[in-house]
């Protein structure tokens, strides 16, 4: 069974519809509780480090660069395996995330990473 990967905004309703919810940020959602975040796991450490994700700063004239650099980081991740264990029952992960661009984000890049690999 392969695992389907979809992504969606921490701040948009979660429905039973995400199979299991992945918070994929290094830094929990600002003005959001746990209840209303509604979240399976988090996985901090599958987020960019905080020094790229500072570098990136969500500006998309960095985003082909930053897509780069944060799947080279992805390949170096001990944190990975550990996560495709954690879902290996999954048919579905929704990649939860909390950046306001829905075109340029980690969720994007990771959702890609795992779909490839």
């Amino acid at each position: 069974m392969k695992t389907k990967f979809q992504i969606k905004r921490v701040y948009e309703k979660a429905e039973n519809s995400d199979g299991y919810r992945v918070l994929v940020d290094r830094v929990w959602p600002r003005g959001m509780t746990k209840e209303a975040a509604n979240i399976d796991v988090w996985f901090k450490e599958l987020a960019p480090s905080t020094e790229l994700r500072k570098w990136f700063g969500h500006d998309p004239n960095r985003w082909l660069e930053f897509e780069k650099r944060y799947q080279d980081e992805l390949k170096k991740n001990e944190f990975l395996v550990a996560f495709l264990a954690e879902i290996k029952s999954k048919q579905l992960v929704t990649l939860v995330y909390s950046a306001k661009d829905e075109l340029h984000n980690q969720a994007l890049v990771l959702q890609s990473f795992l779909q490839h690999h």
